[in-house]
């Protein structure tokens, strides 16, 4: 198939975009691509590749701008339930931690999901999935979380695992059994840390190894944050996972600044994620590593919060920078990065180039899959989406319309929310 007539087609190459560089789009004016077998085979203008091509069957873009998928690499997406009656509860005064503090926050949705059968899982997740597709993002992380005992843990890694194999969208795993202390440890969280270590992350690993062929491990991740797991607690827990071969991820310095995400850089993890309260210190440790720099700007718009990741002062360190949408029923019910590139322009001051970028093939660092996806060039998955308007500047200026007019995932086209509604 070949693409041509985009008014801009966005190639983003040369790999994730460090600091001041960060961007660069790639434009070329009335571009065109060329898709064999799923793979991306070529780009250019439409001129040349329609001359080079003439018996290519052709999908012409009309006019509109063609540009990679989404990455969305931070989610939370397989859970049951709402917690909508906290939302009124943070509007009332109560903060997010003090409704973790009272046993809501992530154990009431933890209470949800262990209740729930795998059928419903599936179900309220899979829409969730498609929403996320509609708008865009044709690549997603996606965390277990809400389980946090073996048994349930497992069970959620085997619905997303199943969730992967029918859904357009492709899923990166994360196991995130250091989301919060359970019920079972209720204030004993030196008592669950060790548990961790020593029965989960082995009883995953071992599971992985038995029941899932030819895909690498998960990330695991933990929740480094005042009332939830200490710095020494974090270390301890990534530490384990190193050692048995789990790729890492954290979640650090979303209210306080524990050092979490010096200790993403000093262990080589994949990414540091939120980063509000950030230190100047622990963004030049950061910048200095190859740890990419995730911004969840939906979740302090969704706390009504007013501190936001400091994207200028990691993009002046020489970080590597990424969005993402946080997806999860407590403070981010967002299914759509087009979202978190406007607010990342409004509050973390990114052109709408910049946070492009960081949600394509910066994002696609986050999860590992900068060399397969994230950007058009030869040789990469084709993940494409076509959208509604003639300039990607649209994207971050509008917000609120899904701009997508077409999703191509693997070579295959489907159309986006705009042409089904």
């Amino acid at each position: 198939m070949l693409i041509h007539s985009a008014s801009q087609l966005l190639t983003i190459p040369g790999g994730p975009q460090r600091g001041k560089s960060l961007g660069d789009l790639g434009i070329i004016p009335d571009g065109a691509v060329l898709i064999r077998n799923g793979t991306i085979a070529a780009v250019g203008p439409s001129r040349d590749l329609r001359l080079t091509y003439p018996d290519e069957p052709a999908l012409e873009a009309g006019g509109r701008v063609v540009m990679p998928g989404f990455v969305d690499p931070h989610t939370h997406l397989i859970w049951a339930g709402d917690r909508a009656a906290e939302f009124e509860m943070r509007l009332q005064g109560k903060t997010y931690l003090e409704i973790l503090e009272a046993g809501g926050g992530i154990l009431s949705t933890l209470r949800a999901t262990r209740a729930a059968s795998m059928e419903t899982l599936l179900a309220e997740s899979r829409r969730r999935l498609e929403e996320m597709f509609s708008h865009g993002t044709t690549t997603a992380e996606a965390k277990t979380g809400y389980g946090l005992e073996i048994e349930s843990e497992l069970r959620l890694l085997e619905a997303l695992l199943l969730l992967d194999e029918q859904s357009k969208l492709e899923l990166v795993i994360t196991f995130l059994g250091a989301h919060a202390i359970p019920p079972e440890f209720e204030g004993d969280a030196e008592g669950y840390t060790d548990h961790l270590c020593t029965s989960m992350l082995p009883a995953v690993f071992t599971w992985w190894r038995e029941n899932v062929k030819d895909r690498e491990l998960p990330f695991v991740d933990v929740f480094c944050e005042t009332g939830v797991f200490n710095l020494e607690q974090s270390r301890r827990i990534l530490q384990a996972a190193v050692e048995l071969g789990f790729p890492l991820k954290i979640h650090a310095d979303e209210f306080d600044n524990l050092g979490g995400a010096a200790l993403a850089a000093e262990l080589g993890a994949i990414s540091a994620d939120h980063l509000v309260a950030t230190s100047p210190e622990d963004i030049y440790a950061l910048a200095q590593s190859q740890t990419v720099a995730v911004a969840l700007p939906c979740t302090p718009f969704g706390l009504a919060e007013n501190r936001y990741t400091p994207a200028g002062a990691i993009l002046e360190a020489n970080g590597l920078l990424a969005l993402a949408t946080d997806l999860n029923p407590g403070t981010a019910w967002c299914e759509n990065m087009q979202f978190a590139i406007a607010l990342a322009c409004r509050y973390m001051r990114l052109t709408p180039a910049q946070a492009i970028v960081a949600a394509t093939i910066n994002a696609a660092a986050a999860i590992g899959r900068a060399d397969r996806i994230g950007s058009i060039e030869p040789g990469k998955q084709a993940d494409l989406l076509i959208l509604t308007v003639s300039d990607y500047r649209h994207l971050g200026y509008r917000f609120g319309t899904n701009l997508v007019h077409w999703v191509i995932k693997k070579g295959q086209v489907y159309p986006g929310y705009s042409q089904n509604r």
